[in-house]
């Protein structure tokens, strides 16, 4: 018998010596990443782990499993919450893992999630490593196991980043689609991987060039998102092109044969802020496909435009991006129109527009205009209305729980709809870590990839871990009149006590899920949503319901049409 194997032997006899059988939760994880490098896969990981289990006369409770999923938090995986949210209930006495970092590598998580357990007299135990979390000594070493997992992860991370800014120093591609270029894998000297290189795409590259001609002769970013698009040019994601999009184009060195790197320093962290004001800019091995003479003349055009603009901002308006077109379901923005009244003087009009048509043009969809001063008015006054009003609250209530108590059954067919979607995501995964293995692509590459599927994904396991925690909790959850009551009023009196209209927009769309209008540009439905967000923001701690903010509570999501 392995050396680990017989650690947890040791370790399991302490709960049979009780003479009861154990009822053991078996967790596993594996991000995509780790599988094409380590190879060790979830089926390995249940495997082994239910083999123990099955040897020491353990019952496995339930295999709770989370594919694909980082280990960098515990957010984002609804099999890992499911498990805490079952432990709230002790349905099980001993939480089983391969390993310490497959629960989390963030050191703050693991114990936090660690002492979850404990509180409820469930024992946390790894196959692969040996401690005793009931001595001061077990709890130590615990302690350090999870700071080196820790460490482990950021140190990966800023090997691979390394790795890359030394390839962009070289010249090359660190990876990742783009218009009028396609990445072809090509053999590197004394390297495991083959590295990968942009080769022209005729195709894609007369657009660019389309892209860069038109701005060169005068005309602005949504004149030649509009002139492309009529036009049937595409994105390299076979979209049309937005304002954003072809501005992205023009300011890219990388078309006049340059390799520019590290714009954003610490993406995951801060995303699109802390600029980089010195990235790296070097000659790129790849072919260029605009001549220095056009780049030269769209950069003197670029500064000579630099001046700020009269910006609409968007956070006074705070309806922009819950309202929807009628026509294409986009987010509504602001655009305004000047009249000129008889006697000469003028007068601008704020209205929500439709977000397609401002940034795409007229080959996407139409204005759809809705009066700013109209729109606002009438979500408040609704609002206020359900705030003030308990009758309405109770009838709203009513409604909603009967509604979900006619509809108890799971909802099969969007639960199969999404699975099947899932499953079409995850099999253009395999696909890319096949080219992965087969050394075709880099681990650059790689990440580029996974992350562009990662984000189509996000949109569909959200919707299906509420399906699979409503399925697994055996039953919808029904609404509190006293929730609702205290989110509405409580948002009604953050909302008159909030100092900028920045503030009040952020109130408004932690609130409201979305707004509908009609073809007669009228507001047809304030969708609310209560989720545990809200809930943590609008109700009041140590409440009836404050059971349902905490940390490791599971999520959940209603929505009420008004």
């Amino acid at each position: 018998m392995p050396s680990h194997a017989r650690q947890l032997n040791d370790q399991l006899d302490q709960f049979n010596r009780t003479g009861t059988q154990k009822r053991a939760a078996i967790y596993a994880r594996v991000s995509t990443l780790e599988q094409a490098e380590e190879g060790y896969s979830i089926d390995e990981q249940v495997r082994v782990l239910r083999e123990m289990c099955e040897r020491e006369g353990y019952i496995v409770h339930k295999e709770y499993v989370d594919r694909g999923k980082s280990g960098k938090n515990i957010k984002g995986r609804p099999a890992l919450q499911q498990l805490l949210h079952d432990a709230k209930s002790k349905d099980f006495d001993l939480v089983l893992v391969w390993k310490v970092n497959r629960f989390s590598r963030k050191t703050k998580d693991l114990l936090n999630i660690v002492e979850e357990l404990e509180m409820r007299n469930i024992v946390f135990r790894s196959f692969t490593e040996r401690y005793e979390t009931e001595t001061p000594a077990g709890k130590m070493q615990f302690r350090m196991l999870a700071v080196i997992a820790e460490f482990e992860r950021d140190n990966i991370a800023q090997n691979v980043k390394m790795g890359m800014l030394a390839r962009a120093k070289e010249g090359s591609w660190n990876g990742g689609q783009v218009l009028g270029y396609d990445v072809v894998s090509v053999p590197g000297e004394n390297r495991k991987r083959k590295l990968s290189t942009l080769v022209v795409n005729p195709t894609e590259a007369q657009t660019v060039r389309r892209i860069f001609d038109l701005y060169v002769e005068g005309n602005g970013y949504k004149s030649i998102a509009n002139k492309l698009n009529n036009e049937g040019h595409r994105t390299k994601k076979n979209k049309e092109f937005s304002i954003n999009g072809v501005k992205t184009i023009l300011c890219n060195p990388l078309y006049a044969g340059f390799i520019r790197y590290n714009v954003r320093r610490d993406w995951n962290e801060k995303r699109r802020n802390n600029i980089n004001p010195h990235p790296i800019i070097e000659k790129g091995q790849h072919e260029a496909i605009i001549t220095d003479e056009i780049w030269e003349k769209a950069k003197s055009i670029m500064g000579s435009r630099s001046g700020k603009p009269n910006r609409i901002h968007d956070g006074e308006f705070p309806l922009t991006g819950i309202m929807k077109c009628p026509a294409c379901g986009a987010g509504m923005v602001i655009g305004r129109t000047t009249n000129t009244l008889k006697d000469g003087t003028k007068k601008v009009l704020e209205y929500y527009v439709c977000g397609a048509w401002k940034n795409k043009g007229s080959a996407v969809c139409r204005s759809n205009g809705v009066r700013t001063d109209y729109a606002d008015k009438h979500v408040l006054e609704k609002l206020a209305t359900i705030a003030t009003n308990e009758v309405l609250i109770e009838q709203i209530v009513e409604r909603i729980n009967n509604k979900k108590e006619r509809d108890s059954s799971p909802p099969q067919h969007e639960y199969e709809t999404l699975k099947k979607e899932l499953e079409a995501n995850q099999q253009k995964k395999e696909k890319v870590l096949g080219l992965y293995e087969d050394d075709l692509i880099q681990k650059a590459d790689l990440v580029q990839r996974l992350s562009t599927l990662n984000e189509e994904k996000e949109r569909l396991e959200e919707r299906l871990s509420l399906i699979e925690l409503q399925m697994g909790q055996g039953g919808t959850q029904l609404i509190k009149f006293s929730m609702v009551k205290q989110v509405m009023q409580n948002f009604k009196s953050a909302f008159q006590e909030s100092l900028t209209r920045e503030q009040r927009k952020r109130l408004m769309h932690l609130l409201i899920r979305q707004i509908t209008i009609n073809e007669d540009r009228k507001i047809d439905t304030i969708q609310i949503q209560l989720n545990k967000e809200v809930a943590k923001h609008f109700t009041f701690k140590g409440g009836e319901d404050s059971s349902i903010t905490d940390e490791f509570s599971p999520p959940f999501s209603i929505l009420i049409d008004l």
